[in-house]
Formats: structure tokens, sequence, C-alpha cells
């Protein structure tokens, strides 16, 4: 039985095959996937942190003007909320169609070079 640790085998490859993920990571290519990613996303959270913060304060601090009735008992804080359900699904479908059209190939091609690589 050998005991000896993994690190000391001569036969252990796992160093030989791993991945270089400093230079992946200090590449172009990834410069460009966590550009996209970023130019995408931090926007997109600041509105959407923005407009959230906007519905709680106005339902604090304008509770006469989210009372108002709109349409029979439908007032301007329920029309808010649901528009808060709205615009999570509007900007997750258009994360997705985002991350397809260019994250997705970045990706994979980074990907594709480490498969490669090793």
């Amino acid at each position: 039985m050998d005991t000896a640790p993994a690190s000391d085998r001569p036969d252990d490859q796992r160093q030989h095959h791993r991945p270089p993920y400093d230079e992946v990571q200090a590449s172009p290519e990834f410069g460009e996937l966590r550009t996209a990613h970023r130019s995408f996303a931090f926007p997109l959270t600041i509105a959407f942190v923005s407009w959230y913060l906007l519905y709680v304060l106005l339902s604090n601090y304008a509770g006469g003007f989210m009372g108002t009735k709109l349409v029979g008992n439908i007032n301007v804080a329920l029309v808010f909320g649901l528009a808060q359900f709205l615009t999570t699904f509007l900007i997750a479908w258009w994360y997705s169609r985002h991350a397809a059209a260019k994250l997705d190939p970045r990706a994979e091609a980074i990907k594709a070079r480490l498969g490669d690589s090793s």
C-alpha cells in the first residue's frame, strides 16, 4: 500500500494538467468578457435598486400619493408594486438575451482555449 502523499508521487499528473487560470484571467479575452458583463450588469443593478428604493421611500413618506386611487380599488402603490415584479422579469429576460449573445460565446471560446492548453 502506497502511503506517500499524492503530491510526492512521481506519477502524479495533476500539476501538468492544471489549467493556467492566472494566464486566462490576464488574457484580453477574459478582460472583454468581464467588461461585457460589468457594462450590462452594474448599470442595470443600480437602476433596479434605485427603482426599488423609490418604491419603498414613496410607500413610507408619500402615503397620500401612493394611496391615490386610479381605477376602482387600484391605487398607485399597487401599480408600482406590480411594476416591481414586471421589471424583475424583464431584467431577467433581458440579461438572458445579453448573456446568450455577448457573454456565452466569449466564455465558450475561453473554455475551448483552456481545453486545448491542458
